[in-house]
C-alpha cells in the first residue's frame, strides 16, 4: 500500500498553520526514520498543550503520512472548521451517544485502508502536576490489537511551555523549542490472538504509555514517576479527603 497523497485541504491548513508555527517555536524533532513509509499504522501521542496538536501535525506532515486525529463531534458540524476537519479526513468521536464506538470503527476503517491514526491515549490533557503522561484509555490499543498495525510511540514537549495547560494567554518570550520524539514501534505481539478483555487492553495500554514516557524521559532527561498519575484514582482519593473532613466538622460541631 502507497502513501496516500496529502489532499487540498492539509496543503491548505498547512499554508495557514505552518507560518506562525515556525514564527513562535524552534523544533527539535528526532525519530521520523520511526514512521511508515507505508501502510496503515498508529501513532500514539502524550497531550500536555491545546497547541500541540498543531504543533504534532506539522512534524508529522513534514515525514509526508499525515496523521487523522480523533476529535470531538461538534467541531465537524458547521463552518470552515467544519469543512477543514471533514477535508482533512479526521475522524469525529461522539460521547456519550450510541455512536460512541463509531470512532473506533473509524480508525479501524482508516488504518485498514493505509492511513496514520493519531491516538492522544491519555483522552485529554494531562493532569500531571509535572506534566507526565497519565494512564491512558484504551481506544489506541483496541485498534492495534484489532487490526495488528505498528504503533509509533511519540514524546512532546515545548509546547506547553508556549501555552501551558488550561491558561488562557501564551507565554511568547523567550521563542520556546518544541521537541518531539518518536521511538520504534510497540511490541504488542504477545497480545495477538488473546480475548480483548478489559484487562488485556489494560495491560497493552500500559505497554503503550510506558514506551511514550521513556521517550518524554530522554526528551526532559529527567525521571517520571513510577505510578502514574490515574485521575480515576484522584477523584477517589479526593471524595474521601472531602468526606473526611466533612465528618471531621460534624464531630467538631458535636462537641461544641
Amino acid at each position: 500500500m502507497s502513501r496516500r497523497r496529502i489532499g487540498f485541504w492539509y496543503r491548505f491548513a498547512a499554508v495557514i498553520c505552518k507560518p506562525p508555527l515556525v514564527v513562535l517555536i524552534k523544533r527539535d524533532w528526532r525519530g521520523m526514520e520511526h514512521i511508515p513509509t507505508e501502510g496503515g499504522f498508529i501513532t500514539a501521542v502524550n497531550h500536555n498543550s491545546h497547541v500541540d496538536p498543531f504543533a504534532y501535525a506539522h512534524y508529522q506532515y513534514n515525514t509526508g503520512r499525515v496523521p487523522r486525529f480523533l476529535a470531538k463531534s461538534g467541531l465537524f458540524k458547521k463552518g470552515f472548521v467544519g469543512a477543514a476537519m471533514r477535508g482533512t479526513g479526521q475522524i469525529p468521536v461522539y460521547r456519550e451517544s450510541t455512536d460512541a464506538l463509531s470512532a473506533f470503527r473509524a480508525a479501524i476503517d482508516a488504518v485498514e485502508r493505509g492511513e496514520c491514526v493519531a491516538f492522544y491515549p491519555e483522552g485529554t490533557l494531562t493532569r500531571d502536576p509535572n506534566g507526565w503522561p497519565m494512564t491512558g484509555k484504551t481506544g489506541a490499543a483496541r485498534v492495534a490489537l484489532q487490526t495488528k498495525c505498528p504503533v509509533i510511540p511519540v514524546a512532546q514537549w515545548g509546547a506547553n511551555e508556549l501555552l501551558p495547560p488550561y491558561a488562557k494567554k501564551p507565554n511568547l518570550f523567550p521563542r520556546k523549542t518544541h521537541h518531539v520524539l518518536a521511538g520504534p514501534p510497540v511490541d504488542l505481539s504477545r497480545f495477538y490472538g488473546q480475548e480483548m478483555t478489559p484487562e488485556v487492553l489494560k495491560e497493552a495500554t500500559e505497554v503503550i504509555m510506558a514506551a511514550i514516557t521513556r521517550l518524554l524521559e530522554e526528551i526532559r532527561g529527567e525521571k517520571a514517576p513510577e505510578t502514574p498519575y490515574d485521575p480515576r484514582r484522584e477523584r477517589i482519593e479526593q471524595r474521601r479527603r472531602t468526606q473526611a473532613q466533612a465528618e471531621g466538622r460534624q464531630v467538631e460541631g458535636q462537641s461544641k
